[in-house]
């Protein structure tokens, strides 16, 4: 039986169309959720109001990753894309994956048809010690767990 314990991220890797574009140190925004329509019926004493919550449409979050910066310019390139107007080539399928300590894959999540919304630069002090953190945001159609 696999152990129950909670897995431990260390760090995270992005494959795009089965070719890892990065490592990054924060992930965000990996899920779904449904608008709650509410429905008011008369119960059936005929009297009582009673309001029953339906499902709704499904809203997927966007992924926000974060890492510090490299001389990668992978998703700079891929959002320069979008930028230019070429949305349906570059829609993309992804994966992200939870490393540990080990490197080794703890968990995973895929996207479908993901694109670059945003992407942020770093914002430090030349006064400071702190790492530049740059960031990526991508919209998709759809999250899943797959491991």
């Amino acid at each position: 039986m696999p152990s129950q314990d909670p897995l431990v991220g260390f760090h995270f890797s992005l494959e795009i169309s089965g070719t890892v574009t990065g490592y990054f140190s924060e992930v965000s925004g990996i899920g779904s959720e449904n608008e709650v329509i509410e429905n008011k019926v008369i119960g059936q004493d005929g009297h009582k109001e009673v309001i029953m919550k339906i499902p709704g449409r499904l809203k997927w979050e966007n992924i926000v990753l974060k890492r510090g910066i490299t001389a990668s310019m992978d998703m700079w390139v891929w959002r320069e894309a979008i930028i230019a107007g070429q949305i349906e080539s570059n829609r993309k399928g992804g994966i992200i994956h939870m490393l540990n300590h080990e490197g080794a894959i703890v968990a995973t999540w895929t996207f479908d048809r993901g694109w670059p919304v945003k992407v942020t630069g770093p914002s430090v002090k030349s006064d400071s010690n702190e790492i530049g953190v740059e960031e990526m945001t991508i919209a998709h159609e759809g999250t899943r767990r797959t491991l």
